[in-house]
């Protein structure tokens, strides 16, 4: 009888390593046979919850694990002796930063451990290297096709082995999705071979794009009804397949209508398709919308509040599927259900002097309309023309401004600036003096006044150039900064309400239904507390996304499927800096152009897809380089 060995063990193809790895990390490898876990609803409730762990992408695409100082039990990804990458691509560690700087979003403000100035300036290299999910998704569906295969035959209760069952497909079909935003065609493999199987499954060829986008749709057709007795938190139920669907299917539509088809059908979708995927979506969301019983998180009349308040608040009625976290770092027991969030984004003090890691554009903040519904964006000869307090700078604001990015007097109680006192970030980098001389120094001060404020000093002192900006969504404030790493208990939000309107809105508007866009928006913007839309296009649609799910692992991810991203990923960037005026105590306002260095980012036609990489073709000759690569 076989042994359930939770591996990669292809021998050849799209995987080029074999190890094996104890899904329950508490007994050696040989205890358990196959039977054993098929007929034990503990161990096969283990395995289980050992899948959804393995499937990191789940949270902001983190793409490994970090959960020891020898490495991840997911460590098939060719890099993975290198610890700083398992520190830079794990929940565990640094959380989904990669995705969110090589965006519109922000600038990364630490160590470019894993070259993401790079690819943010020169686009991802064919040796690839930039969030893969490769080699470490082959891992986790050797072992969900494993389950899928030996579940049907199991002796425990029928109705256990049909949810259970239903969970290990729609994790299976979250993978495919996650590979075929990055790849577009990629073997979709749903059988595990062995070392008697034919070529064609030893050396599987890639399945298009638009077969993958078929079948994750299909699946989550099938195993919703499945899926419908799920009560458990945190785990796949019918509402998670039909967000799953709605989401993929909204993909699809846009690729087939924006897109062009390659490499002889094996990338793209006919646009003839568009409408038909547009429609899939539709469904699927308003299935959510009538039936799921959820509603926008709106409990707190003080909008801010509100907005903060539907990221930290557990079992909201927004959220559809969440990634539950402990809130204890590994070496405390927490394991790989941890998240660095706070450690990594708070202001300081933070343990290492850390903090801020992600410093949101001057464009992305300007992106967030005033009250009144009027646009965002400073008149900047203006601002730099006059003294400034805080309140005058950003009055009237998206509230979802403030809930989202914090920035230079925002309040926070763990903070010691000397400026503002404790309870107040002090992010001015400069002191103008009376004598009409301003000094940048941070060893420098004027009467007790230092010329950079106590949040900026860790990034001035060790010449990073910040944007004035940090992320506030997610961060928690009576979380623990000061214990290394894994702290946060926040769940994160894999689908929530807010999308599943947004998603409607546009599937809605492509299939010409104007009337139904506009009412969806406009639901999400009379939450956020400001005025609503009079008219709908499409390109307040996709502006609203990327005000509402800003920092939420949207935004890459919509410009690749939109087209957009060589425009708007092709362009100068800008910080802001706050110096101080000693004798009026407000701020001048200097704007940083060029923010992230002296090379412009650039996104290249060729990165709408990840390249396979020679390497893995060398493996396996019958798959076939993406274009450009």
């Amino acid at each position: 009888m076989r042994k359930i060995c939770i591996n990669i063990s292809f021998i050849v193809a799209v995987l080029s390593c074999i190890s094996c790895y104890d899904v329950l990390d508490k007994r050696p490898l040989n205890i358990y046979t196959d039977n054993d876990v098929w007929s034990n609803a503990t161990l096969l409730d283990n395995f289980i919850a050992s899948q959804y762990m393995y499937t990191p992408v789940m949270v902001g695409d983190a793409t490994t694990l970090f959960n020891s100082w020898t490495g991840s039990p997911m460590n098939q990804d060719p890099r993975s002796t290198d610890m700083n990458y398992f520190f830079g691509n794990s929940s565990q560690a640094f959380g989904p930063r990669l995705i969110m700087d090589i965006t519109d979003e922000t600038k990364y403000n630490s160590d470019s451990w894993d070259n993401l100035a790079a690819y943010k300036i020169s686009g991802i290299p064919s040796n690839g290297g930039c969030s893969e999910y490769w080699e470490n998704a082959y891992y986790t569906l050797r072992n969900l096709n494993n389950a899928i295969a030996n579940l049907p035959d199991s002796p425990l209760d029928a109705e256990l082995i049909k949810l259970r069952l239903a969970e290990c497909r729609f994790l299976r079909a979250y993978i495919f999705y996650s590979m075929v935003k990055r790849y577009g065609a990629f073997p979709m493999l749903t059988v595990v071979p062995n070392v008697d199987s034919p070529d064609e499954v030893l050396y599987p060829i890639r399945t298009s794009e638009k077969d993958v986008y078929d079948f994750i749709i299909s699946e989550c057709e099938d195993i919703k009804e499945d899926l419908a007795g799920q009560t458990e938190w945190g785990r796949a139920s019918k509402w998670a397949a039909l967000a799953l669907e709605s989401r993929a299917a909204l993909y699809a539509g846009s690729i087939a209508k924006y897109g062009k088809v390659q490499l002889d059908g094996l990338l793209g979708i006919s646009s003839s398709e568009a409408d038909n995927y547009f429609q899939k979506s539709y469904n699927a969301c308003q299935e959510i919308i009538t039936k799921g019983g959820f509603k926008l998180y709106d409990e707190n009349s003080d909008k801010v509040q509100n907005f903060k308040d539907l990221f930290l608040t557990k079992k909201n009625c927004e959220a559809i599927m969440v990634k539950q976290h402990y809130g204890t770092g590994f070496n405390s027991g927490g394991g790989l259900c941890t998240w660095s969030w706070d450690m990594m984004q708070a202001p300081n003090p933070n343990v290492w002097n850390c903090g801020n890691e992600n410093g949101p554009y001057l464009e992305m903040v300007e992106e967030f309309e005033y009250i009144d519904g009027t646009s965002g964006k400073l008149d900047r000869d203006y601002v730099k023309s006059r003294l400034w307090t805080m309140e005058e700078l950003w009055a009237n604001k998206d509230p979802r401004f403030k809930a989202s990015i914090y920035t230079n007097g925002d309040e926070w109680e763990k903070c010691a600036g000397e400026e503002y006192g404790n309870g107040k970030i002090d992010f001015h980098i400069g002191l103008r003096k009376p004598d009409g001389t301003t000094s940048y120094n941070a060893n420098d001060s004027y009467n007790g006044v230092k010329a950079v404020g106590y949040q900026s000093q860790h990034h001035v002192l060790s010449g990073v150039t910040n944007t004035g900006f940090g992320i506030m969504k997610y961060v928690d404030p009576s979380a623990n900064n000061m214990i290394w790493l894994c702290e946060s208990r926040t769940d994160y939000m894999i689908f929530r309400y807010g999308e599943i309107l947004l998603n409607m809105a546009e599937a809605a508007y492509e299939l010409g239904k104007d009337g139904e866009a506009l009412e969806f928006v406009n639901q999400i913007r009379k939450r956020a507390g400001i005025n609503k839309l009079t008219s709908i296009d499409l390109d307040k649609i996709k502006h609203e996304r990327k005000v509402e799910l800003a920092f939420e692992n949207h935004r890459y991810w919509d410009l690749r499927r939109w087209r957009d991203a060589e425009e708007a990923l092709t362009q100068w960037y800008t910080g802001v800096r706050y110096v101080l005026d000693y004798e009026t105590r407000k701020y001048w306002i200097e704007f940083l152009d060029h923010v992230d260095g002296a090379n412009q980012p650039q996104f290249p036609e060729s990165n709408y897809y990840f390249p396979i990489t020679q390497a893995r073709i060398g493996a396996n000759s019958n798959l076939v380089e993406n274009p450009g690569y």
